[in-house]
């Protein structure tokens, strides 16, 4: 849900084309979010069929038509419902990169660090990029601030562990 409550929310801003919405999150929001555009249109669809949304077609001179879309009272009725339930639950976090932890001993102690610090440059490649995300207005830097201290913890974590195995423990 918490996909058409984003796809929701941008459309409370202004009515707006799939291609335009679709740019923003690219641009914008992939590293809070792996919306892809063809999920993006396939959730438009769906919410235009639920009467979330509606879409009419908009052409601006010489460029082909487009579908424009636009929130219903319906949809923000959703919306509101969701970003409700969005703010009040805790979603557990899961890793599914980390299932290798729990083998790591099955490796030499130099060839588990050497991989884990492989790890550790791709980490550190994802938080100086989320370092460098230009300033956004109001609640959308919260997105931004999120991640950018959930991949510290994480880079600060994965140091410990390397100093762990480095030190034989």
């Amino acid at each position: 849900m918490e996909r058409e409550l984003l796809l929701l929310g941008l459309l409370r801003q202004m009515d707006m084309h799939g291609y335009r919405l679709a740019e923003f999150i690219e641009r914008d929001l992939t590293i809070c979010t792996d919306l892809k555009k063809s999920t993006a249109y396939f959730l438009l669809d769906k919410m235009v069929k639920q009467g979330w949304i509606t879409q009419h077609q908009e052409q601006e001179g010489n460029r082909p038509l487009r579908r424009v879309y636009r929130i219903t009272p319906e949809g923000e009725v959703q919306f509101q419902q969701s970003l409700r339930e969005n703010l009040s639950r805790h979603t557990s976090a899961t890793f599914v990169g980390d299932i290798g932890l729990s083998f790591v001993d099955a490796l030499a102690p130099d060839e588990a660090i050497a991989l884990l610090r492989q790890r550790r440059a791709a980490l550190a490649e994802d938080l100086a990029a989320a370092r460098v995300v230009p300033k956004h207005e109001g609640a959308w830097q919260l997105l931004i601030e999120h991640r950018v201290v959930h991949l510290e913890a994480e880079l600060h974590w994965l140091d410990e562990v390397l100093a762990r195995l480095a030190g034989g423990n």
